[in-house]
């Protein structure tokens, strides 16, 4: 059901995340709208514009940032240009929405999130899975029912077909020649762009379980092109954990959870996100010896993802979206991961800085 009042939102990039993913989730969401459309590359964003019905361009940020009409912004960019697009956006009065990861190294991250506190703003990372319906469940009995938590495990096991699915499901992308891209190629380094791109998600997912995380110890290989982390990890609450992020497995696309608990426990099963089906989750009630199975039949993470920001921005509505000071645990606990692979020991969190 659409609601009267609707957050007006700008997109900022007209690229590969927004039409697979922004555009539609603006356009569908019952509490929001695709107002406006920013992008340097005339063609790709007048294009997009009419295929998602935006009532207005702009071809300058700063033009957009100055429309009393936009009242927020997603940050749809590559990861180079986050920061600086958000904390103009806060300083011209609008709440953000920013693709993950908030930035890529500690101290940009915390800068953004000065900003926030400073405007007094909503800003929300992009980690979607927090709106699987799977994932909520388990959430919510862990945090109600489940008691003390022992231990998580969580894994990310990209596939090397992956790109075979996610082309038979997603939108034929739309490309410009006057498409802005960063300086260099951003997946040159690639235990660097694969830890940002996917292990952002495996550590979010980990931090919504399982609480803060204080320390990690990883190990790291790579082999016939394959790069593999296990990464232990241990969680503020005493529970222990183990991360495994591994690009690309020669097997289908690998990604769940395990939690063992005081009352029960949680194995899960989550699925290529491009086919908007919410992880197959089973909960183990230790009081009554049942397993219960949610089915969560909305899997369109990013349009609930949209709902629950502009929940935030309209009402003021408490929502899982993952916040700033959550955006900046995510990148010092993935520049952890990068040191205790190059140092070959645990590294506490709140020891770490630079860059991943």
């Amino acid at each position: 059901m659409t609601e009267e009042r609707r957050l007006r939102i700008g997109v900022l990039g007209a690229g590969q995340i927004a039409q697979a993913a922004h555009f539609e989730a603006c356009a569908k969401a019952r509490n929001a709208e695709l107002f406006a459309i920013c992008d340097v590359a005339d063609d790709l964003r007048e294009r997009m514009a009419v295929a998602h019905g935006a009532r207005r361009t702009f071809g300058d940020y700063d033009a957009m940032l100055a429309d009393p009409d936009v009242e927020a912004v997603i940050i749809a960019t590559a990861d180079a240009f986050h920061v600086e697009a958000s904390i103009r956006a806060l300083e011209a009065g609008k709440h953000v929405l920013c693709e993950k990861p908030l930035a890529t190294s500690v101290e940009d991250a915390e800068r953004l999130c000065d900003a926030v506190t400073r405007t007094g703003l909503v800003l929300h990372v992009g980690h979607m899975k927090r709106y699987d319906g799977g994932i909520e469940a388990a959430k919510d009995f862990i945090d109600v029912e489940m008691g003390r938590m022992l231990s998580m495990k969580a894994w990310y096991c990209d596939s090397t077909h992956r790109y075979v699915m996610t082309d038979a499901v997603q939108p034929l992308i739309a490309t410009s020649a006057a498409s802005r891209r960063p300086a260099g190629d951003p997946k040159a380094d690639r235990q660097r762009y694969l830890m940002l791109a996917h292990g952002s998600h495996l550590v979010d997912l980990a931090r919504f379980l399982a609480g803060d995380i204080e320390s990690v110890e990883a190990r790291f290989r790579e082999a016939y092109g394959a790069r593999c982390w296990f990464v232990a990890v241990d969680f503020a609450s005493g529970a222990i954990g183990h991360l495994d992020l591994t690009v690309a497995v020669r097997m289908d696309w690998h990604e769940g959870f395990e939690v063992q608990g005081e009352r029960g426990g949680i194995l899960a099963r989550t699925y290529n996100p491009w086919y908007f089906k919410s992880s197959d989750v089973e909960i183990f009630h230790e009081s009554d010896a049942t397993w219960r199975r949610p089915l969560a039949a909305d899997g369109h993470f990013y349009r609930r993802q949209v709902e629950g920001f502009a929940d935030a921005v309209l009402t003021g509505k408490p929502v899982r979206g993952a916040t700033a000071e959550d955006g900046v645990a995510s990148v010092r606990a993935m520049v952890a991961i990068a040191t205790s692979v190059r140092e070959g020991r645990a590294v506490t969190l709140s020891e770490v800085a630079g860059s991943i």
